[in-house]
């Protein structure tokens, strides 16, 4: 039974050149043997795709299907009337590289690299409770790559030391043709000379060896702002390294580790402390002296406050990153036990216990 080309293709019979290899490459794509491996009718069908494309690709071939079918007598040896070893992908006007460039961006090193952006750098930064509160100025070193200043990041001795690589003739790619079972298939690699930059150095630049970068370790300062919190990172934009052929720096990312405080435990914008206060400064009442971030600071104890009562300092926590107001700072009362009591205090002990059974109350049951 003849083959209906057009079909095969999806295409219509007055189908222009251009479509007929839209859609040749669409279902080559799809149904090529290398990327469908567990499908075994997909090399059968990519000979038929390639079959079709090979009659109607050629103008030729074409007229001569339209007018007799697909016979023998038309299109070659073999009982399919083809002969799939006489065709491959650069018959039909493009190559391999062009049918999968969809897959890969750099389409396999077929343009001449330019210029290309630095990497971006990590510093990890351990700074204080007090300096992520109220924010700091630091001073770094950061080893990075750096524009040669000899020869202006080019890696050039002088500007005429820069010519057009004679193995790619300045397009930074190589292409071979090999034969295989499944035609000609054409491949782009990138020139081996140049290595994708269509220019050569005869002279390179004795500062940088030819790379126009240099290894420097540059000082920069860093502003902490206010209230910024454990992992928050701090974007210094062109810090990271020079990039290659004067391509824009990187940026620099400094990680921010905040030190564990001795006395204060930061939850978001607030700050928690635990005070130890004596029995008789929560029973009677008092006056005690507390730390804060910003020193010492007076705190009033109401007679009868009980263990583990909170008492809030409003605008004594760390201030918003974003400017939206300042956190507390949260005081815990843990009422202390003496674990050792002279005869006098035991005395008086016994007596405030002997009081309390007197009154109406917890101790009434005794």
């Amino acid at each position: 039974m003849a083959k209906d080309y057009y079909k095969i293709l999806g295409v219509s019979e007055d189908a222009s050149k251009e479509e007929i290899k839209k859609a040749y490459k669409s279902l080559a794509k799809k149904y090529h043997p290398d990327l469908n491996k567990t499908n075994p009718d997909s090399t059968e069908k990519f000979k038929e795709i390639n079959e079709a494309a090979s009659v109607l690709g050629d103008d030729k071939k074409r007229a001569q299907y339209d007018r007799f079918g697909n016979t023998t007598e038309g299109f070659g040896a073999g009982t399919s009337g083809f002969d799939f070893s006489d065709f491959g992908f650069s018959d039909f006007g493009f190559d391999f590289e062009d049918i999968f460039d969809t897959f890969f961006s750099r389409g396999f090193g077929r343009h001449s690299r330019g210029p290309r952006r630095g990497a971006d750098l990590r510093y990890d930064m351990e700074i204080t409770l007090e300096e992520a509160a109220f924010g700091a100025k630091k001073h770094i070193s950061v080893p990075r790559m750096e524009k040669c200043k000899e020869c202006n990041g080019t890696g050039a001795r002088s500007g005429s030391d820069i010519v057009t690589c004679d193995k790619c003739n300045g397009s930074g790619h190589i292409q071979q043709t090999s034969r295989t079972p499944f035609g000609i298939f054409s491949t782009t690699t990138v020139c081996p000379k140049c290595h994708g930059e269509g220019k050569t150095i005869k002279n390179p630049c004795p500062e940088c060896e030819g790379t126009g970068r240099v290894h420097h370790d540059r000082k920069i300062e860093i502003t902490i702002p206010k209230g910024i919190d454990n992992n928050n990172e701090l974007r210094i934009a062109g810090g990271g390294e020079a990039g290659v052929q004067n391509g824009s720096p990187g940026d620099l990312y400094v990680v921010i580790h905040v030190k564990p405080h001795e006395l204060f435990e930061r939850k978001e914008n607030d700050i928690y402390l635990e005070m130890p206060v004596s029995f008789a400064q929560s029973a009677l009442g008092s006056e005690i002296e507390v730390p804060t971030l910003k020193g010492k600071a007076k705190l009033k104890i109401p007679a009868g406050t009980q263990t583990h009562t909170i008492f809030r300092m409003k605008g004594n926590g760390i201030p918003d990153l974003h400017g939206y107001g300042t956190g507390s700072q949260n005081i815990k009362l843990i009422i202390e036990t003496p674990t050792r009591l002279t005869s006098k205090q035991r005395e008086l002990i016994e007596e405030f216990e002997k009081e309390s059974k007197k009154k109406k109350g917890i101790f009434s049951f005794l």
